[in-house]
């Protein structure tokens, strides 16, 4: 469950894996090195993918014993230029990744994960949506007296993929928004100033987005933002013999095999674990 809650994204996943492996005695692949039996390597590509391997006393050309499992789930991503304003809301627009069932997604609490890469060369981690006093995001859906035409849809018609955008706010001005990262209200004044009630949405959300991510709306386009279901892994059924949680498949099969490649000391064939962030 702690894999689960701390790993939505494949690129959480990499970075986890290489901080288990490093702590177990694997060190980076050097492809000019020669190794001996029972040396640990890790390779790490574009911090998205992992490989371990644990060097066999037999050579490879006897054959490789490889588990390979995908850390990538489906999710929606945000688009290089997400962020804009209708009918008084902010939202961000979203494409849809992995073959995802889109009427699953609507009014869920949602969070953001992903990485900001700034022009000067730093990269800004994003997790909003996790943490008790984080905001939630959400999408909308039509109340249940005013979807009859929706509901005679097929299954994969009732969301069309172009209405998975999320709504972020709707607030307009910088009067009184509330911190996204620790709930804490922030104030310019006891009200509305004139001023302030003429500014949009959007522009709010842009100054709660620079003022405490140091994140311009010019960033957008240098960012991988992904969009998970918000929430921790949970127990389920009385005898609290099941797990429910996003991006259990395949995650479950990430899992086992890096745990099962720690645990190797002396191989015949040298073993390997492949996790991609593409599925298999």
């Amino acid at each position: 469950k702690k894999f689960l809650n701390t790993n939505k994204t494949e690129r959480e996943v990499a970075g986890f894996v290489v901080a288990e492996a490093e702590k177990n005695g694997f060190v980076p692949f050097d492809k000019f090195r020669k190794y001996a039996p029972g040396d640990k390597v890790y390779y790490l590509n574009r911090n998205k993918a992992v490989i371990l391997a644990v060097m066999g006393k037999k050579s490879v050309g006897e054959g490789v014993r490889i588990a390979a499992a995908h850390i990538d789930s489906p999710r929606l991503d945000l688009k290089p230029n997400p962020l804009y304003e209708s009918n008084e809301l902010a939202l961000f627009k979203t494409r849809y990744y992995g073959g995802i069932k889109k009427y699953q997604w609507v009014t869920i609490p949602l969070a953001i994960h992903g990485v900001v890469a700034k022009k000067d060369g730093t990269m800004i981690t994003i997790n909003v949506g996790e943490k008790e006093e984080d905001p939630v995001f959400f999408i909308s859906d039509l109340l249940v007296h005013l979807s009859q035409e929706q509901l005679e849809k097929k299954a994969a018609k009732v969301i069309e993929g172009e209405a998975l955008d999320i709504i972020i706010g709707n607030r307009p001005g910088k009067g009184a928004e509330k911190d996204a990262s620790a709930g804490e209200e922030l104030k310019n004044g006891s009200s509305f100033d004139e001023k302030a009630e003429k500014e949009t949405v959007k522009n709010n959300i842009l100054h709660i987005l620079a003022k405490y991510y140091g994140v311009e709306e010019a960033d957008f386009c240098s960012a991988e933002l992904e969009v998970v279901p918000a929430g921790k892994a949970r127990e389920a059924g009385f005898d609290r013999s099941m797990i429910l949680a996003y991006g259990h498949d395949d995650r479950v099969c990430a899992f086992s095999s890096y745990r099962a490649m720690l645990e190797l000391t002396s191989v015949q064939r040298t073993a390997c674990c492949i996790l991609t962030d593409k599925h298999l």
